[in-house]
C-alpha cells in the first residue's frame, strides 16, 4: 500500500476504485437507466423506430395484472429448487470439509466440473435423461411409480431438477468455505461436555455455517428465480417462468415497455426478498 501511495499520492484508494467504478457506470448503471426508461414508455412504439418516454407507469400494472402467475411459479420453482440444493450442498460440502481428508482436492474438483460444459449442454443432457423413451421413465414405469403413460419431461418435476443441477455448485462452495473455517476442536470441546452429534451440530457447527447458508441460498435463488433454459428445455408451455415471457415480450412481440416493466418489477421483488432474508437472518454484513 506504501509503494501504490508513492505512485499515485493520496488519492490511491481513488485510483484504485476507479476501474470498477467505471465498469459498473458503463456496464450496470446505463443499462439499467435504459431499462428503466424503456418501461415507462408509450408501447405503441416498436424497436426499429424507437419508443416515446412518456412516464406510463400503467406499463408496471399492466405487466403484473397479466402475468403475475409467471412471478408466483418462478418463485415457487426458485424457491424448491434452493432448499433442495441447500440439503445436498450442505451433506456434500459438511463430506468434503470434515470428511474427505486428502481427497477434498478431488472432490472440490468434481463440485466445479461441471462448469467445464456449458450451461445449455448440461440443461440438453437431462432433457435426454428424462425423455420419454429414457432409462429414468423405463425404470419408473416398470417399478409401477410412474403409470403406463407417466411422463417426466415437461412437467415442473423436470424443471425443478433442472434448476437443483445447474445451481447446486452456487450452493455448495460458499457453504463449504464457511465449514471449513470452522475450529474442528470446538466439535470436540462440546464433545467433552457430553453433548449428542445432533446436539454438536445444532449448537456448534449450524451456527457457524450460517453465513455459508446465507450466500450460498443467494446465489443459488437469485439466478434460478430469473432463470429461462431450465423451463425452455425441460418445461412445456404450464411451467415457464417469468424469464421466459420476458424472453418473449422482448424477442417475439417486440414489447419493449411491458418486458421492461416486468423485468424491473422481478428486479424489486428479489431485491426486497433478499433484503428482508438477510436481515431475518443477521448477517447484514454479506450486503
Amino acid at each position: 500500500m506504501e509503494s501504490l501511495q508513492r505512485v499515485f499520492g493520496r488519492n490511491a484508494a481513488y485510483w484504485l476504485i476507479g476501474p470498477a467504478a467505471l465498469w459498473l457506470a458503463v456496464f450496470f448503471l446505463f443499462p439499467m437507466l435504459s431499462l428503466l426508461t424503456t418501461s415507462l414508455s408509450d408501447p405503441a412504439g416498436s424497436p426499429i423506430y424507437g419508443y416515446d418516454m412518456t412516464w406510463r407507469l400503467q406499463n408496471y400494472g399492466e405487466a403484473l395484472g397479466e402475468y403475475w402467475p409467471y412471478l408466483i411459479r418462478s418463485l415457487m420453482y426458485a424457491g424448491i429448487a434452493t432448499l433442495l440444493c441447500l440439503v445436498l450442498g450442505y451433506v456434500l460440502a459438511y463430506a468434503i470439509a470434515f470428511k474427505a481428508g486428502r481427497w477434498k482436492t478431488v472432490m472440490l474438483v468434481l463440485v466445479v466440473a461441471p462448469f467445464f460444459t456449458s450451461f445449455l449442454v448440461r440443461t440438453l443432457s437431462w432433457k435426454l435423461i428424462l425423455a420419454d423413451n429414457g432409462w429414468v421413465v423405463n425404470t419408473l414405469q416398470a417399478v409401477h411409480i410412474l403409470g403406463p403413460e407417466g411422463r417426466l419431461l415437461a412437467t415442473p418435476f423436470a424443471v425443478i431438477m433442472g434448476l437443483t443441477y445447474n445451481f447446486l455448485p452456487f450452493m455448495i462452495l460458499p457453504l463449504y468455505t464457511s465449514l471449513e473455517k470452522i475450529d474442528p476442536r470446538l466439535t470436540e470441546a462440546a464433545a467433552d461436555l457430553y453433548a449428542s452429534p445432533f446436539q454438536r451440530f445444532s449448537k456448534v457447527v449450524w451456527p457457524l455455517s450460517i453465513p455459508g447458508v446465507v450466500g450460498g441460498t443467494l446465489l443459488t435463488f437469485i439466478p434460478a428465480t430469473g432463470d429461462y433454459i431450465n423451463a425452455s428445455l425441460l418445461g412445456s408451455p404450464n411451467t415457464q417462468m417469468v424469464g421466459n415471457k420476458i424472453q418473449q415480450l422482448f424477442t417475439t412481440a417486440s414489447d419493449y415497455p411491458h418486458a421492461a416493466a416486468l423485468s424491473v418489477i422481478l428486479m424489486v421483488l428479489i431485491v426486497a426478498m433478499v433484503l428482508f432474508y438477510v436481515r431475518r437472518a443477521g448477517t447484514e454484513e454479506l450486503l
